[in-house]
Protein backbone atom coordinates (compact mmCIF):
# COMPACT_ATOMS: atom_id res chain seq x y z
CA UNK A 1 0.00 0.00 0.00
CA UNK A 2 1.27 3.47 -0.84
CA UNK A 3 2.42 5.59 2.09
CA UNK A 4 -0.27 8.01 3.24
CA UNK A 5 1.52 11.29 3.96
CA UNK A 6 -1.54 13.38 4.75
CA UNK A 7 -0.64 13.60 8.41
CA UNK A 8 2.78 15.07 7.65
CA UNK A 9 3.82 18.60 6.75
CA UNK A 10 5.57 18.61 3.35
CA UNK A 11 8.83 20.57 3.02
CA UNK A 12 8.29 24.08 1.73
CA UNK A 13 11.42 24.19 -0.45
CA UNK A 14 10.46 27.46 -2.12
CA UNK A 15 7.14 26.26 -3.51
CA UNK A 16 3.80 27.63 -2.39
CA UNK A 17 0.24 26.36 -2.45
CA UNK A 18 -2.33 28.82 -3.83
CA UNK A 19 -5.62 27.73 -2.30
CA UNK A 20 -8.62 29.10 -4.19
CA UNK A 21 -12.00 28.99 -2.46
CA UNK A 22 -15.48 30.24 -3.14
CA UNK A 23 -19.11 29.20 -3.31
CA UNK A 24 -20.37 27.05 -6.13
CA UNK A 25 -21.13 29.41 -8.99
CA UNK A 26 -18.51 31.99 -8.01
CA UNK A 27 -16.43 31.16 -11.08
CA UNK A 28 -13.32 29.50 -9.65
CA UNK A 29 -12.81 27.24 -12.67
CA UNK A 30 -13.56 30.04 -15.13
CA UNK A 31 -10.98 32.29 -13.48
CA UNK A 32 -8.40 29.50 -13.52
CA UNK A 33 -9.06 28.85 -17.21
CA UNK A 34 -8.83 32.57 -18.01
CA UNK A 35 -5.54 32.91 -16.13
CA UNK A 36 -4.11 29.54 -17.22
CA UNK A 37 -1.86 30.80 -20.08
CA UNK A 38 -0.30 33.46 -17.84
CA UNK A 39 0.07 31.00 -14.95
CA UNK A 40 1.78 28.46 -17.19
CA UNK A 41 4.12 31.15 -18.53
CA UNK A 42 5.13 31.85 -14.92
CA UNK A 43 5.71 28.17 -14.18
CA UNK A 44 2.65 27.81 -11.94
CA UNK A 45 1.08 24.34 -11.90
CA UNK A 46 -2.72 24.07 -11.96
CA UNK A 47 -3.80 20.84 -10.27
CA UNK A 48 -6.59 18.76 -11.78
CA UNK A 49 -8.95 17.60 -9.03
CA UNK A 50 -10.37 14.10 -8.68
CA UNK A 51 -14.12 14.17 -8.16
CA UNK A 52 -16.95 11.66 -7.89
CA UNK A 53 -19.11 13.52 -10.39
CA UNK A 54 -20.18 11.88 -13.64
CA UNK A 55 -17.77 12.52 -16.51
CA UNK A 56 -20.76 13.73 -18.51
CA UNK A 57 -21.60 16.47 -16.01
CA UNK A 58 -21.02 20.05 -17.09
CA UNK A 59 -18.28 21.79 -15.13
CA UNK A 60 -14.56 21.75 -14.50
CA UNK A 61 -12.17 19.46 -16.35
CA UNK A 62 -11.73 17.26 -13.29
CA UNK A 63 -10.77 13.60 -13.32
CA UNK A 64 -14.09 11.85 -12.65
CA UNK A 65 -14.09 8.54 -10.78
CA UNK A 66 -16.63 6.31 -9.08
CA UNK A 67 -17.03 6.46 -5.30
CA UNK A 68 -15.34 3.05 -5.03
CA UNK A 69 -12.38 4.26 -7.11
CA UNK A 70 -12.13 7.41 -5.00
CA UNK A 71 -12.11 5.44 -1.76
CA UNK A 72 -9.42 3.12 -3.11
CA UNK A 73 -7.24 6.08 -4.11
CA UNK A 74 -7.70 7.61 -0.68
CA UNK A 75 -6.79 4.38 1.13
CA UNK A 76 -3.66 4.09 -1.04
CA UNK A 77 -2.50 7.58 -0.04
CA UNK A 78 -3.26 9.03 -3.46
CA UNK A 79 -4.51 12.38 -2.16
CA UNK A 80 -2.66 15.24 -0.53
CA UNK A 81 -6.02 16.71 0.50
CA UNK A 82 -9.56 15.39 0.24
CA UNK A 83 -13.02 16.38 1.43
CA UNK A 84 -16.75 15.90 0.89
CA UNK A 85 -19.21 18.61 -0.16
CA UNK A 86 -22.68 18.67 -1.68
CA UNK A 87 -22.83 14.89 -1.81
CA UNK A 88 -19.55 14.56 -3.75
CA UNK A 89 -16.00 13.60 -2.83
CA UNK A 90 -13.05 15.73 -3.93
CA UNK A 91 -9.34 14.92 -3.90
CA UNK A 92 -6.10 16.74 -4.71
CA UNK A 93 -3.52 14.26 -6.10
CA UNK A 94 -0.50 13.69 -3.88
CA UNK A 95 1.76 14.56 -6.85
CA UNK A 96 1.21 18.15 -5.74
CA UNK A 97 3.73 17.62 -2.95
CA UNK A 98 6.44 16.76 -5.47
CA UNK A 99 5.82 20.00 -7.36
CA UNK A 100 5.90 22.03 -4.16
CA UNK A 101 9.10 20.33 -3.02
CA UNK A 102 10.65 21.22 -6.39
CA UNK A 103 9.96 24.90 -5.67
CA UNK A 104 6.93 25.36 -7.90
CA UNK A 105 3.85 27.37 -7.02
CA UNK A 106 0.69 25.27 -7.30
CA UNK A 107 -2.95 26.33 -7.72
CA UNK A 108 -5.76 24.16 -6.36
CA UNK A 109 -9.52 24.60 -6.44
CA UNK A 110 -10.19 24.05 -2.76
CA UNK A 111 -13.03 24.19 -0.26
CA UNK A 112 -13.73 26.82 2.36
CA UNK A 113 -14.80 24.16 4.87
CA UNK A 114 -11.54 22.27 4.24
CA UNK A 115 -9.30 25.30 4.78
CA UNK A 116 -8.31 24.27 8.36
CA UNK A 117 -7.08 20.89 7.09
CA UNK A 118 -5.18 22.58 4.28
CA UNK A 119 -3.64 25.15 6.66
CA UNK A 120 -2.54 22.38 9.02
CA UNK A 121 -0.68 20.53 6.29
CA UNK A 122 0.52 23.57 4.31
CA UNK A 123 1.09 26.38 6.86
CA UNK A 124 2.47 28.75 4.21
CA UNK A 125 -0.43 28.39 1.76
CA UNK A 126 -1.85 31.49 0.11
CA UNK A 127 -5.64 31.52 0.64
CA UNK A 128 -7.72 33.35 -1.98
CA UNK A 129 -11.49 33.69 -1.63
CA UNK A 130 -13.49 34.20 -4.83
CA UNK A 131 -16.51 36.34 -4.02
CA UNK A 132 -19.46 37.66 -5.97
CA UNK A 133 -22.50 39.69 -5.00
CA UNK A 134 -25.52 37.68 -3.82
CA UNK A 135 -27.51 38.82 -6.86
CA UNK A 136 -24.81 37.72 -9.33
CA UNK A 137 -24.33 34.40 -7.55
CA UNK A 138 -28.08 33.70 -7.55
CA UNK A 139 -28.27 34.42 -11.28
CA UNK A 140 -25.30 32.17 -12.07
CA UNK A 141 -26.72 29.31 -10.03
CA UNK A 142 -30.10 29.69 -11.74
CA UNK A 143 -28.49 29.78 -15.21
CA UNK A 144 -26.49 26.65 -14.38
CA UNK A 145 -29.74 24.78 -13.81
CA UNK A 146 -28.51 22.21 -11.28
CA UNK A 147 -30.65 23.29 -8.33
CA UNK A 148 -34.20 24.36 -7.55
CA UNK A 149 -35.07 27.88 -6.42
CA UNK A 150 -35.34 26.63 -2.82
CA UNK A 151 -31.96 24.93 -3.01
CA UNK A 152 -30.38 28.09 -4.40
CA UNK A 153 -31.81 30.17 -1.54
CA UNK A 154 -30.46 27.66 0.99
CA UNK A 155 -27.05 27.72 -0.71
CA UNK A 156 -26.91 31.53 -0.59
CA UNK A 157 -27.72 31.47 3.13
CA UNK A 158 -24.99 28.89 3.81
CA UNK A 159 -22.53 30.91 1.73
CA UNK A 160 -22.89 33.94 3.98
CA UNK A 161 -22.14 31.82 7.05
CA UNK A 162 -19.26 29.74 5.66
CA UNK A 163 -17.34 32.70 4.26
CA UNK A 164 -17.28 34.46 7.63
CA UNK A 165 -14.24 34.03 9.85
CA UNK A 166 -11.86 32.41 7.36
CA UNK A 167 -8.91 34.45 8.59
CA UNK A 168 -7.28 37.85 8.18
CA UNK A 169 -4.73 36.49 5.70
CA UNK A 170 -7.38 35.50 3.15
CA UNK A 171 -7.18 37.55 -0.06
CA UNK A 172 -10.56 38.55 -1.48
CA UNK A 173 -10.99 38.33 -5.24
CA UNK A 174 -14.21 39.88 -6.54
CA UNK A 175 -15.60 38.12 -9.62
CA UNK A 176 -18.76 40.18 -10.02
CA UNK A 177 -17.55 41.92 -13.18
CA UNK A 178 -15.49 40.37 -15.99
CA UNK A 179 -13.35 37.23 -16.10
CA UNK A 180 -10.47 39.23 -17.53
CA UNK A 181 -10.52 41.55 -14.50
CA UNK A 182 -10.75 38.63 -12.07
CA UNK A 183 -7.90 36.72 -13.73
CA UNK A 184 -5.70 39.83 -13.67
CA UNK A 185 -6.47 40.36 -9.99
CA UNK A 186 -5.46 36.75 -9.27
CA UNK A 187 -2.14 37.32 -11.02
CA UNK A 188 -1.67 40.56 -9.08
CA UNK A 189 -2.29 38.74 -5.77
CA UNK A 190 0.30 36.11 -6.64
CA UNK A 191 2.91 38.69 -7.65
CA UNK A 192 2.26 40.68 -4.47
CA UNK A 193 2.81 37.44 -2.52
CA UNK A 194 6.22 36.98 -4.12
CA UNK A 195 5.65 34.82 -7.20
CA UNK A 196 8.67 35.29 -9.50
CA UNK A 197 7.72 37.20 -12.64
CA UNK A 198 9.81 34.86 -14.77
CA UNK A 199 10.40 31.12 -14.64
CA UNK A 200 13.74 30.12 -13.14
Amino acid sequence: MQHDARGETPPRAGGRLIYLMGPSGSGKDSIIDQARPALQALGVVVVRRVITRSAEAVGEAAHSVSLQQFQALREQGGFALDWQANGLSYGIPVEMDRWLAAGQWVVVNGSRANLPQARSRYPHLLPVLISVSAAVLARRLKDRGRESAEEIEARLARNALVSAGLGADVHDLDNSTSLADAAQRLLDILREAGLPTQKA
